[in-house]
């Protein structure tokens, strides 16, 4: 499964370097633009994937105005691209914060307690990708 994974990603690599046209077989232009290229989380640990069975969760959220999220850590890479809004990320035990707003992808921290606030005027929506052992949560609430 990791060999697969490794060539999944080693084919996008080539998508991202290739030219544009040549992704297109009518002559109509394609653009591509790059969004992320990370080995790390946001707090700095190396990205590491599930050992067994990996699955991908692909999931959209939207955090009204001022809410809060519940303190909580992420057993396995979680990936979030902020469509629209401004979202606050402060790890709990360190006091670290990152702020992120439309356009930015966020490699959330692994293992880690952390909560997010929208601290927008708007709604925050992210377009979020978990990837887990098969049939595994990738969400823990601090008691």
């Amino acid at each position: 499964m990791r060999t697969i994974l490794a060539s999944a990603l080693l084919l996008a690599a080539a998508f991202f370097t290739t030219n544009a046209n040549a992704l297109d077989s009518s002559n109509t232009p394609v653009v591509v633009t790059p969004l992320a290229s990370k080995t790390t989380t946001a707090s700095g640990q190396p990205i590491t994937l599930p050992q067994k069975n990996v699955e991908v969760q692909v999931s959209s959220y939207q955090i009204a105005q001022g809410a809060t999220l519940p303190v909580h850590k992420h057993p396995f890479p979680r990936y979030a691209y902020v469509e629209q809004g401004t979202l606050k990320v402060t790890n709990v035990e360190t006091g670290a914060a990152n702020t992120y707003k439309a356009g930015d992808f966020i490699i959330e921290m692994i293992g880690q307690w952390h909560q997010a606030t929208n601290i927008g005027a708007d709604p925050v929506k992210l377009l979020v990708i978990d990837q887990v052992e098969q049939g595994a949560r990738n969400t823990i609430l601090k008691q």
